[in-house]
């Protein structure tokens, strides 16, 4: 058994778990009560951090443990849970590079963290160009048709 306790809070307006348009939201990371200030310093001296959060409102009923076609499209192939970011995995934990905005005392302002409103922070670790990818990224051409409008702005919505 793992027992974690959410270090921090995510404000924004983004109320409803969607698939896309979460660009230029801009969200506040709220620092839990158990925690002090000081262990936000310095992080405004990079420009991104990894948000790792709990996917809180997802259902257990809806976990997958095996494979499906994403966004249960059946013109993309089947894929593994592990082979996906898709929200319904095992541990029901997300991972999101995001931009800080700034640091205002127990408040951590990032830009196109794709969480909604009031879901738990795990973690927060500051980007180290060290730290990202060795070499070529390479990924499927379905995971690149998934993701086409997933950082647009929601401005850019289309009218339905």
């Amino acid at each position: 058994m793992i027992t974690l306790e959410p270090i921090g809070i995510v404000r924004n307006v983004r109320e409803t778990v969607e698939d896309d348009y979460w660009g230029a939201v801009i969200s506040a990371i709220e620092l839990a009560g158990h925690l002090e200030a000081e262990c936000l310093l310095g992080i405004d001296e990079f420009s991104h951090a990894e948000i790792v959060y709990w996917f809180d409102r997802v259902d257990e009923s809806r976990i997958v443990t095996g494979a499906r076609h994403p966004r249960n499209n059946t013109a993309w192939p089947r894929a593994g849970i592990f082979a996906q970011r898709a929200k319904n995995r095992p541990n029901r934990i997300g991972l999101s590079t995001a931009r800080i905005v700034r640091l205002d005392g127990r408040t951590l302002y990032v830009e196109n963290l794709d969480a909604i409103d009031g879901t738990p922070v795990l973690d927060i670790k500051p980007v180290m160009s060290e730290f990202l990818p060795q070499g070529t990224v390479r990924q499927p051409l379905w995971s690149h048709e998934l993701m086409k409008e997933y950082w647009l702005p929601d401005r850019q919505r289309p009218l339905r």
